[in-house]
C-alpha cells in the first residue's frame, strides 16, 4: 500500500510539473483520487476526491536538450507516462517553490481523507447462526463378572452388567449449544444411545436437554433457565458423564431425579469471579461440575426427563454452593441443597399381585436435604455427599407403598498424576451406601446398596479416555421382584471419544 501511495504522488509530480513549466492551451484534464486504494482517476466516484484541472503537454526540444541526463532526456507524451520519467523530472525541477508546495498540499489532502471512516467497508454483524457450536463424546463399554452371585447379577445404571452383557454403547451424545446474543444462550442435547424402558431394543434417540438462559445482565451474573435440563441437586447428578471419575452415578443422590433432569424453569446467580473460579475448575481438568450458579432455585415437574406429568402440583429446590481457593491455589467447595414436592409411582405385578398405593391422590411426599464437599485434584482430591429425606417404598410384604425415610451418599479419593509421556492418571476409590426407596423403578422397591469401587482413569490425550474399574457389588436387584440382594465383583472397562 506505501510502494502504492509513493507512485501515485510521483505521478502527481510529473503532472504538476510539466503543467507549471509549459504553456497552456493543450487539453484540460480533471483528477481524482481514490481516498481508499489511493489510485488516481479521470472520473468522479465513490470514495473519491477532486485534485485539480491539469492540461496534457510535450516536453520541448529545448528542455530536453538541456539536460545531459539520459533518463530525463526522453519525451514525455502525456501526463500518464511512465511513473519513473516522471520522478527524474520532478526531481530536476526540485528548486520551483510552487509545484513542490501543490504536491505538498495534494499529499495532505490524501493522507487525511484515507483516514475517514467512511473510506472502509463497515464489519458485517455476525448472525446468530454464526454463533452456534457443536461438540460431543461417546462412550462404549465392556463389563464381565468375575465372581460372586452372577445369576442374579441386575444393575439398572448400566445394561452391559451381568451374564448377557457385553459390549455397550453406554452414550452417544451430541451437544448444540452457542450465544445468540449478550442476553440469550441455547443449549440442545440429544443421546442416540438410549433404551426405552422394558424394551430390549435400544440406541434410541432421546431428548436430554432442550433449554435457553435468559442472561439479566452482560456479566451474566445473573439468569434463569427455562426448558429440560438438570436440577441443581447434588454436585456429582450436575457433572457431566464426560468429567466424571467414576462410571455410574451413586444411587443415594442420584435416586432423587432420574436422568438428572426435568422440565422446569431455574434461577442462578453467581458474581464474577466466582463464575471464573468455576471455569478455572473446568480449563485445569480438575473433575468440575461446571457453572451451576453459587446461589440456585427453581420450580420443575418432579416426574423425571421425558416422563408425563403425574399430577398438577411442582417440585422446588434449592442450593448453595461456595468454592474458597487457598493461598496455595487448592480449591475446596462446599454447600447444601434441598427439594420437596409430591412423587406419583408408578405400580405393577409384584409376586402375583399388584400393591396398592397409601398416599394421598397428588402422591407421596417427595423431599431431601443434602451436603457436598469436594477438595479439587491439585494432586490429592477427595469428593464426599450425603443425604437425607422421606419418599415412597414398598414394604417389606410387598403389598403395600408407603411413605418411608431414607438416606445415603459417597466418598471419593482421586489422585491426578501429571507429566506423563503419555496423557494423565486418574487412579479412584469410591465408596457408596444407600437405604431408600428407588421412586422411579416400579413398585418404588427398597434399595441397599453397600459398594467400593477401585478404578483408574487415563487421559490418553484430549479426545481419547479410558477407564478400568473393579467394582465390588453388594445390592439390591430392583428391577424385578422379589427384589433379592446379590453380591457379585466385577470387572468394568470404558473407552471415550470426545469430539
Amino acid at each position: 500500500m506505501i510502494k502504492r501511495f509513493n507512485l501515485t504522488i510521483c505521478g502527481l509530480g510529473l503532472i504538476l510539473v510539466t503543467s507549471h513549466f509549459f504553456p497552456a492551451g493543450a487539453q484540460e484534464l480533471i483528477l481524482y483520487v481514490d481516498t481508499a486504494t489511493k489510485q488516481v482517476y479521470t472520473e468522479p466516484g465513490k470514495n473519491r476526491i477532486k485534485l485539480g484541472t491539469f492540461q496534457q503537454v510535450k516536453e520541448s526540444p529545448v528542455q530536453s536538450q538541456s539536460k545531459p541526463d539520459t533518463e530525463s532526456s526522453q519525451p514525455v507524451s502525456n501526463t500518464t507516462t511512465g511513473l519513473a520519467q516522471g520522478e527524474a523530472k520532478f526531481q530536476e525541477n526540485s528548486g520551483q517553490s510552487g509545484a513542490e508546495s501543490d504536491i505538498r498540499r495534494k499529499s495532505e489532502e490524501i493522507a487525511a481523507h484515507s483516514n475517514e471512516p467512511s473510506a472502509e467497508k463497515p464489519k458485517e454483524e455476525k448472525k446468530w447462526y454464526d454463533r452456534i457450536g457443536i461438540r460431543g463424546y461417546t462412550q462404549f463399554r465392556y463389563s464381565s463378572t468375575v465372581s460372586g452371585d452372577k445369576d442374579a447379577v441386575s444393575y439398572w445404571p448400566d445394561k452391559s452388567v451381568g451374564e448377557d452383557g457385553s459390549f455397550l454403547i453406554r452414550r452417544a451424545r451430541l451437544v448444540i449449544f452457542g450465544d445468540i446474543n449478550d442476553h440469550l444462550s441455547l443449549y440442545i442435547q440429544p443421546d442416540f444411545a438410549s433404551t426405552p424402558s422394558g424394551s430390549s431394543t435400544g440406541h434410541f434417540a432421546q431428548l436430554r436437554d432442550a433449554y435457553a438462559d435468559i442472561h439479566f445482565d452482560k456479566n451474566k451474573e445473573f439468569r434463569v433457565r427455562v426448558g429440560q435440563s438438570k436440577i441443581p441437586y447434588s454436585f456429582e447428578n450436575l457433572q457431566s458423564s464426560q468429567n466424571r471419575l467414576a462410571l455410574d452415578r451413586n444411587d443415594a443422590m442420584n435416586s432423587c431425579c432420574r436422568d438428572e433432569r426435568d422440565i422446569g424453569a431455574f434461577f442462578y446467580w453467581a458474581p464474577t469471579h466466582i463464575r471464573d473460579r468455576f471455569k478455572e475448575v473446568m480449563a485445569k481438568n480438575l473433575k468440575g461440575s461446571g457453572d451451576y450458579g453459587m446461589f440456585a432455585f427453581g420450580i420443575y415437574n418432579g416426574q423425571g426427563a421425558n416422563r408425563l406429568e403425574g399430577n398438577n402440583g411442582v417440585h422446588m429446590v434449592t442450593r448453595f454452593t461456595y468454592p474458597h481457593q487457598f493461598s496455595n491455589g487448592q480449591i475446596l467447595e462446599a454447600g447444601i441443597q434441598a427439594l420437596r414436592g409430591r412423587f406419583v409411582p408408578s405400580t405393577g405385578p409384584a409376586g402375583g399381585f399388584t400393591p396398592v398405593m397409601d398416599a394421598p391422590e397428588k402422591g407421596f411426599k417427595d423431599e431431601r436435604v443434602g451436603v457436598h464437599a469436594v477438595l479439587y485434584p491439585q494432586p490429592f482430591g477427595l469428593q464426599a455427599e450425603w443425604n437425607w429425606g422421606r419418599g415412597p417404598q414398598l414394604n417389606d410384604g410387598q403389598t403395600m407403598l408407603t411413605e418411608s425415610s431414607l438416606n445415603g451418599g459417597y466418598v471419593l479419593a482421586t489422585y491426578k498424576i501429571d507429566g506423563l509421556r503419555w496423557g494423565t492418571l486418574f487412579p479412584f476409590v469410591k465408596w457408596q451406601h444407600f437405604k431408600g426407596g428407588q421412586k422411579f423403578e416400579r413398585n418404588a422397591p427398597r434399595n441397599h446398596v453397600n459398594d467400593l469401587e477401585f478404578g483408574l482413569e487415563w487421559q490418553v490425550m484430549k479426545e481419547i479416555e479410558l477407564t478400568a474399574v473393579y467394582h465390588m457389588m453388594n445390592r439390591t436387584n430392583v428391577a424385578s421382584a422379589p427384589y433379592e440382594r446379590y453380591k457379585a465383583d466385577v470387572l468394568r472397562f470404558q473407552l471415550q471419544w470426545n469430539y
